[in-house]
């Protein structure tokens, strides 16, 4: 329990004011905020994300989890997630630290290692809290506060956390993601083509080379790890850049959908109260009264 109190007292000093902060320390993250939130939308990278205080729910099509400081999160590849904090206040505000997984990193820690055994954990889990994981995060973060140390012990503390990473509960899925070859590191490679034209017509022919799969595969394995279609996850993409336009600039709902992709402002409209439970113009209005915040946290 020290060790979460200790992590809890250096974001709070760190992350000073609501939402999230970039950190010195690459790949390092820090969340704040002072009052629960309403249903957010935001792309998660591969990252390790540990609550030091409060509670929060994150849902991907029909799985849900939520975690707090006794449980961490991991989410092995990139996804199209919605947040929802659920316990935070301005005496105990919900803090957050969240560290991305460096792939590059987690491949050579996996040099000398053979084959594993095939993995159908999901890509979004939630694990006990590890009190050495926990040390290890505290102090990756407590290099803020000495900063000529980051650039030479920031990388062997993220070895540290990836070595506890692969010799936990979800060692398996890590090791996966990280062999070429792998289906999970396939589906990888299927995100990031996804991602880097998410606004131009989807071509699943061109999704499955870069991923180095047929077509039929690339559908079999893509629902498997992220539980939804690359068509869905496409769309999920756009719905939410679109969301984010509407928030953060008050563009109007067709500038919007046109900006992500959308030719037909009908569909756009349809498409985005499926996912969000209202059109455009009443979501952002509910979300405008709410106070929702413009970024993820």
């Amino acid at each position: 329990m020290r060790r979460i109190t200790d992590l809890a007292a250096l974001i709070a000093r760190h992350a000073p004011q609501e939402g999230m902060a970039a950190t010195a320390v690459p790949g390092l993250s820090l969340i704040r905020s002072d009052r629960p939130t309403v249903p957010v939308p935001a792309v998660y990278e591969a990252s390790l994300c540990l609550i030091a205080q409060g509670s929060k729910r994150v849902s991907i099509a029909d799985r849900s989890v939520v975690y707090d400081a006794s449980r961490y999160l991991l989410v092995s590849v990139d996804l199209p997630l919605i947040g929802h904090i659920l316990e935070a206040s301005a005496e105990t505000p919900y803090l957050r630290c969240k560290i991305d997984l460096d792939m590059t990193m987690l491949a050579d820690l996996l040099v000398s290692e053979g084959r594993t055994e095939k993995s159908d954990l999901p890509a979004l889990a939630v694990y006990s809290g590890d009190a050495d994981l926990t040390d290890a995060a505290s102090r990756l973060v407590a290099l803020l506060e000495t900063p000529a140390n980051i650039a030479t012990l920031a990388p062997l503390i993220e070895q540290e956390i990836l070595y506890r990473l692969l010799t936990g509960p979800h060692g398996v899925m890590l090791r996966h993601i990280a062999s070429t070859g792998s289906h999970l590191n396939q589906i990888t490679r299927a995100i990031a083509a996804i991602r880097g034209g998410f606004r131009e017509r989807l071509r699943i022919k061109d999704v499955a080379e870069a991923a180095g799969m047929s077509p039929s595969s690339l559908h079999a394995h893509f629902k498997t790890i992220t539980r939804m279609t690359p068509l869905e996850y496409q769309k999920q993409l756009r719905l939410q850049e679109a969301r984010q336009l509407m928030l953060a600039e008050g563009v109007s709902a067709g500038s919007a959908g046109f900006s992500v992709g959308y030719d037909s402002p009908s569909q756009f409209s349809r498409e985005y109260r499926r996912l969000f439970g209202a059109p455009p113009q009443q979501d952002i209005e509910r979300l405008q009264n709410a106070g929702a915040y413009l970024q993820a946290v």
